[in-house]
């Protein structure tokens, strides 16, 4: 396991993820996790946070899914950073390959998202139930702008108001629009085209982040689409 470190200061770390890396482990997970690899590199990083399963954690990216991610190194950036999550300052940004043509340049999307009862998918609910607000459910909101438009697939920029767990695989399937390589979310025609297309992987890419630092200044950090994504829309997407 490698760490792909986009910049690394005394108080915090910003990191590409790579697909296929789960964030942190659990009793039942087993395979090698990013925690495991930041404790290895870092070993400091045991003492930050609130949580011994998830030092310096403040935000979690999909296994599937790639992209930035901010690593808090210090208690006092963690606070400062876990705060700033909650109060939704931080800007986060997405690059999403979704199935169909959406037709309108921007949208949002705000279903309530509500954890099914096996636990792990979450489902996109209506915001009323008989013209009343629906009790069931977090709010979520998302935002996309259309990139490009492909015969069968749209490019997207998604911007997510609330981080709520699988938000943007979520909120496109109950859009109509599932996310290219999600077979969790995904219909029974999608799931074939996947297995078509042979990505092995979500095609979400967390490639913008925006966030104050403990001097009150503004950090913004950018990274491009991953090789096996660009591969795929300049070979397979039509």
């Amino acid at each position: 396991m490698t760490l792909n470190i986009i910049d690394k200061t005394t108080d915090y770390l910003v990191i590409n993820k790579l697909s296929g890396l789960i964030v942190h482990g659990a009793p039942h997970i087993k395979e090698p996790s990013l925690v495991d690899c930041l404790i290895k590199k870092f070993p400091r990083i045991k003492k930050v946070g609130d949580n011994p399963a998830r030092p310096g954690i403040v935000h979690r990216l999909d296994k599937l899914a790639s992209g930035l991610m901010l690593i808090a190194r210090t208690n006092e950036s963690f606070d400062s950073l876990k705060k700033q999550f909650q109060e939704r300052t931080v800007t986060k940004y997405y690059t999403a390959l979704v199935y169909g043509q959406i037709e309108a340049g921007e949208g949002k999307i705000d279903f309530p998202i509500y954890r099914s009862k096996g636990g792990y998918k979450m489902v996109a609910l209506p915001k009323t139930v008989k013209r009343e607000k629906n009790p069931l459910g977090r709010t979520a909101l998302s935002e996309f702008e259309v990139i490009k438009r492909y015969i069968n697939y749209t490019l997207l920029k998604v911007r997510i108001k609330t981080g709520r767990r699988h938000q943007i695989r979520c909120h496109m399937a109950a859009y109509g629009h599932p996310v290219v390589g999600d077979d969790l979310y995904g219909t029974r025609k999608t799931k074939v085209k996947n297995e078509k297309l042979n990505l092995n992987r979500i095609f979400l890419h967390a490639h913008q982040l925006e966030f104050d630092n403990l001097r009150g200044e503004r950090k913004k950090y950018e990274t491009g689409l991953p090789d096996e994504l660009t591969k795929l829309l300049n070979t397979k997407i039509k």
